[in-house]
C-alpha cells in the first residue's frame, strides 16, 4: 500500500499547491483592477521593487546582452553572408534573440536575483511577526506585500528584455563592423530585423515576459509567506521558490512557443 500511497500523496500535494498558486494569481490580477488598491504605501513598495529588480539589474543584463550579441548576432551575420543567405538575417535573429534567448535569460536573471530575495524577505517577515503587525495596523498583507512585488517583477522582466534585445542587436552589429565580418550596412541590418518582426513575435515577447514574471512573483511570495515556524525554513523556501519558478518558466515558454509556431 505504501507504493501506492507515496505517489498519491505527492500528486495530491502538487495538485493542492497548483490550486493555491492559481487562486493567488487570479487574486493578484483581480486586485490590480480594484479601485483603491494602489495607495501611496503600495506605490512606494512597487517603486522599490522595480528599482531593485529592474534598475539595479541593468548593468548585468546589459553586459550579458553585449556578450550574447557578439556570440550570436556576429555568428549569424558571418555564416548567413557566407552562405549567400543574407536575406534570412532578420528572421533568424528575431527567432533566436526576440523569441527565445532574450526572455529566457532575463527571466533567469530576475529569478536568481529577485526571486530568492522576495522569498527570503517575506519568510523573515513572517517568522518575525511583521506580517501580523501589518495586519493589526489595518494594512492588508496581500495588497501591501504580494501585489506590488508581483507587478514589480512583471514590469522589470519586460523592460529588461527590451533592453537586452536592443543591446544585443547593437553590440552584435557594431562588433561585426569592427571585425569586418558583418553586413556593413546598418540600414540593411535594421530593415532586415524590423521587417522580420510579426504580430506573432510581439505576442510571443509579451507572453514570455509578463506571464513568467507574474508566476515568478506569485511563487516566490507564496513560498516566503508559507514560512511560519523557524528561521531555518527560510533558505528552504528560497530554494523551492527558485526551482518552482524555473519550472514554471520552462513550462510557459514551451506552451507559448507551441502556440506561436502553430
Amino acid at each position: 500500500m505504501n507504493i501506492i500511497a507515496l505517489p498519491g500523496r505527492y500528486l495530491v500535494a502538487r495538485w493542492q499547491f497548483l490550486r493555491h498558486l492559481t487562486a493567488v494569481t487570479a487574486a493578484v490580477v483581480a486586485v490590480c483592477f480594484k479601485r483603491g488598491t494602489f495607495r501611496s504605501t503600495v506605490r512606494n513598495v512597487l517603486a522599490r521593487q522595480v528599482l531593485f529588480t529592474g534598475f539595479e539589474a541593468v548593468r548585468f543584463v546589459s553586459l550579458l546582452a553585449f556578450l550574447i550579441g557578439i556570440a550570436v548576432v556576429v555568428q549569424a551575420q558571418v555564416w548567413l553572408v557566407r552562405a549567400g543567405q543574407a536575406a534570412l538575417l532578420g528572421p533568424v535573429l528575431v527567432m533566436v534573440i526576440i523569441r527565445e534567448i532574450g526572455p529566457l535569460l532575463v527571466n533567469f536573471v530576475v529569478i536568481g536575483r529577485s526571486g530568492t530575495a522576495i522569498a527570503t524577505e517575506l519568510g523573515n517577515m513572517n517568522v518575525s511577526g511583521e506580517v501580523r503587525v501589518l495586519d493589526s495596523l489595518g494594512l492588508d498583507p496581500f495588497i501591501y506585500l504580494v501585489v506590488p512585488r508581483v507587478l514589480g517583477v512583471m514590469i522589470s522582466v519586460f523592460c529588461l528584455t527590451i533592453l537586452f534585445i536592443t543591446v544585443s542587436f547593437g553590440s552584435g552589429y557594431l562588433s561585426g563592423v569592427v571585425l569586418g565580418v558583418g553586413t556593413g550596412n546598418w540600414r540593411f541590418f535594421a530593415r532586415s530585423v524590423f521587417g522580420a518582426i510579426t504580430p506573432e513575435d510581439i505576442f510571443n515577447l509579451l507572453a514570455k515576459t509578463l506571464i513568467p514574471g507574474l508566476l515568478t512573483g506569485v511563487i516566490c511570495s507564496v513560498e516566503g509567506l508559507g514560512v511560519s515556524r523557524a528561521i531555518t525554513e527560510v533558505p528552504q523556501a528560497a530554494t523551492r521558490a527558485v526551482v518552482r519558478s524555473v519550472t514554471a518558466l520552462f513550462l510557459t515558454s514551451v506552451i507559448i512557443s507551441v502556440f506561436t509556431y502553430l
